[in-house]
């Protein structure tokens, strides 16, 4: 069962709506054993989802994410995944040079369509519009990478076996 973990800087805007998205969009495609959690580059202190994108997510896709708590990436959680999305460059480069053993599975989430690099831009302490744009933009990127990301982590895992 691949696990994928999904990354941004303090694991409650970005990365727990694109976890709820994608675990949401591998069920739907028939994967539902797989694992997917998010963690931050800068997660010190557990707390739950923010409030906006706690709201928008339901809003707009009916997913509950208010039981989600923010935690850090650790060496224990990087080494037991398939495959990690990032949502800004700066996280994948720094993610690479702490667990370098571990860079070949990092990438940035914008990355699963035709290898485009752009950041998701952080709407933390703004408007409401703003986490809304997010939320499209992740989904639009999983729903149009989801091929990409299945294909890199059964790649990884099977890696990872033989």
């Amino acid at each position: 069962m691949p696990k994928i973990l999904v990354v941004c800087t303090a694991n409650i805007c970005r990365s727990p709506v694109a976890e709820a998205l994608l675990a949401d969009r591998l069920q739907a495609y028939g994967e539902a054993d797989w694992q997917v959690s998010s963690a931050g580059t800068w997660a010190q202190i557990q707390r739950g989802a923010s409030q906006f994108s706690q709201e928008v997510v339901m809003e707009q896709d009916g997913l509950d994410i208010s039981q989600h708590q923010a935690r850090m990436v650790t060496a224990v959680l990087l080494a037991d995944q398939d495959l990690v999305l990032c949502m800004e460059s700066g996280h994948a480069e720094a993610l690479r040079a702490e667990f370098p053993d571990q860079a070949h599975k990092i990438y940035m989430l914008s990355q699963m369509v035709n290898n485009r690099r752009f950041n998701i831009s952080d709407p933390y302490g703004g408007p409401k519009e703003g986490y809304q744009m997010m939320v499209t933009q992740v989904r639009d990127l999983i729903d149009e990478g989801l091929p990409r990301i299945i294909e890199l982590a059964q790649q990884e895992g099977r890696e990872a076996a033989g």
